[in-house]
This record gives C-alpha cells, structure tokens and sequence, in this order.
C-alpha cells in the first residue's frame, strides 16, 4: 500500500498545486468585487480589476503633477535603500557579536543574557522614543530596523556557533591554532551560510518595521504612500501597492536564497 507520505506529485502536478491557491484567491477577490459593485457601484473596498490596473498604471507610467516623479519607483527606492542600510547594519554587527558570543565563554557571559533581554522588547514599542531620540528623518527608522532584528540574528548565530562540534576546536588547538585562527578558518565559513539564513528569516519583520516607521513619519517610502492613500478609501492603490511589497519581500528572499545555494552549495547539498 502506497501511503500518502511517500507519493510526490510530478513536475506538472507541483506546478499546478502551487498555483491553485493563488488562483482561488483572486478568482475569490474577482467574485466579491463583483457582487459588491453590482450592489454598489462606486463601492471603494474592492474596486473591480479594471480600476486596480488603471492605478497601477497611473502610479508606474505617469508622472506625479505636483513632483514630477515617478511615484511607485521612487517609493520602492526609498523603501529599499532604508531597508538595505537596516539590514546591512544588522547584518554585519549581528555576525560579529554573535560569532564571539557563540564561542568565546567570556564574552558569551557578559552579553547572552542581556541580548536575550533585549530581544523581547517589542521594537514598535520604542518607536516614539527613537522618534524623540533620532528625529523623523530617516536615522530613526534604520534604526528601528536595526534594533528590531539584530538580537534575532546575534542570537541565532550564537546558537549555531555553539553547534559546531567540539571535536573541531579541540583538533585545531591540537594543531596549535590560535583563538583568531579558530574564528578565522573553522568558525567563520561555517557561519556565513547560516547567516544569510538569518537573514532571510528577518525579512519579514524588518518589512513590519519599516512600513510601520514610514507610516507614522515619512514624505515617501511605500509604507508612507499606502497610508497616505488609506484617508481617501483608495483600495486601487493600496491592494497594489501591498502586492508589490510581497513580491519585494519574495524576490528579495530568492536572490539570498540563490546567493546561498552558489556560494555554499557544499552545506546545503541534498536537502535545498
């Protein structure tokens, strides 16, 4: 008897699996836009899809009459050139604490407490203090990104430094390594696969925090346009412009995932 377990669906199956929950949600969206326009025409919550490519069109193709620009472009660079500085920042402290956390017992008992106590602060909670602090320009909000995800990534790696077998810094000391050799040659190639996998684990929230940044205190940014738009009921925008950040968030997490696959193939091999 063949159990459900082992059966795996062909190439054409997964493809056609992986696209029917997509297509029960807009065919979902498409039937309640409908019955809602049919009571309602000029109804705003679910404009037809007509209405939602007219928007997209005028916010992509059409220059803004008061500034010239392009909106949806500059929004998207806005947001990412925030997130990148967020993320980057995170991203290199985040390996270096974590690297000499994991391994070093002094510096593992001197800060693995308080980075634990730190990672259950919720970060929106110290917006308005950052606000205060930082200005509304945009330190504060690349510092909420940076404050929201780096005690996840020191953490993680902490963990996984402490996962390395033992049996591997026992042999280089043997061999007369020094403890800078150690990070150097067995600590750090190990790590840096694991923290692009950090990484792409934070995206999710470093997106929560910079939409959240943008909307209270922005002039652009796509977080700051989705809620500008939200005072005049414009759902033609706002679905759009939250389609394009999940396809941002996606894509951004296939090219470290592509970026992790060529440079560390050896790690992941038979299980990616």
């Amino acid at each position: 008897m063949r159990r459900l377990i082992n059966q795996r669906p062909e190439i054409l199956s997964r493809l056609l699996l992986a696209a029917s929950p997509f297509f029960l949600a807009f065919l979902a969206y498409a039937l309640a836009s409908q019955a809602r326009l049919a009571i309602n025409p000029t109804d705003k919550l679910l404009p037809a899809w007509s209405t939602i490519l007219d928007a997209i069109n005028r916010m992509t193709f059409v220059p803004d009459l008061r500034s010239g620009d392009y909106l949806l472009l500059l929004d998207t660079m806005v947001s990412l050139q925030r997130l990148a500085i967020g993320v980057g920042l995170a991203m290199l402290a985040g390996f270096v604490i974590g690297v000499l956390q994991g391994l070093i017992p002094y510096v593992r008992a001197t800060l693995a407490n308080f980075t634990n106590v730190v990672s259950m602060i919720p970060a929106l909670a110290i917006l308005p203090i950052l606000f205060i602090t930082f200005g509304l320009g945009e330190t504060a909000k690349i510092v909420l990104i940076f404050v929201g995800i780096v005690p996840f990534i020191i953490r993680d790696l902490a963990q996984r430094v402490e996962e390395i077998p033992h049996e591997q810094i026992i042999k280089a000391q043997t061999l007369g390594a020094s403890t800078w050799q150690i990070i150097i040659r067995i600590v750090v190639p190990q790590m840096l696969p694991r923290l692009i996998d950090s990484v792409r684990l934070s995206l999710g929230p470093a997106w929560l925090y910079l939409i959240a940044a943008e909307a209270i205190a922005a002039e652009s940014g796509l977080g700051y346009r989705i809620f500008l738009m939200r005072r005049y009921l414009s759902m033609d925008v706002i679905l759009p412009y939250v389609a394009w950040i999940t396809f941002l968030a996606f894509f951004l997490d296939f090219l470290l995932r592509g970026l992790r696959r060529v440079s560390f193939g050896w790690m992941y091999r038979g299980h990616m």
